[in-house]
C-alpha cells in the first residue's frame, strides 16, 4: 500500500469520535465494496499497533474463530 494513501486514510478520521468512526467502519463492511479494504486494513493497523499483547491474542482468537465460521 503506497505511503500516501495510509496517511490520507489517517487523515480522513484524525479527530472522529467514536461514534463516527464506527459509523466508518460499518459503512465499509456493509458496502462490501473492495475500494474500501485499503481503510480497514489501515484502521486495523492503527489498532494493532495501540494494542497490548494480550488484546492482539484476543483478536487472533476471535479472528481465528470467525474464519472457522465462513
Amino acid at each position: 500500500m503506497d505511503l500516501n494513501l495510509r496517511n490520507a486514510i489517517i487523515s480522513n478520521v484524525s479527530g472522529n469520535d467514536q461514534g463516527q468512526l464506527e459509523d466508518t467502519i460499518v459503512d465499509a463492511i456493509q458496502n462490501g465494496e473492495e475500494k474500501m479494504l485499503p481503510g480497514l486494513g489501515v484502521l486495523f493497523e492503527v489498532i494493532w499497533q495501540n494494542s497490548s499483547e494480550d488484546e492482539k491474542n484476543e483478536m487472533l482468537t476471535i479472528l481465528e474463530e470467525g474464519l472457522k465460521k465462513k
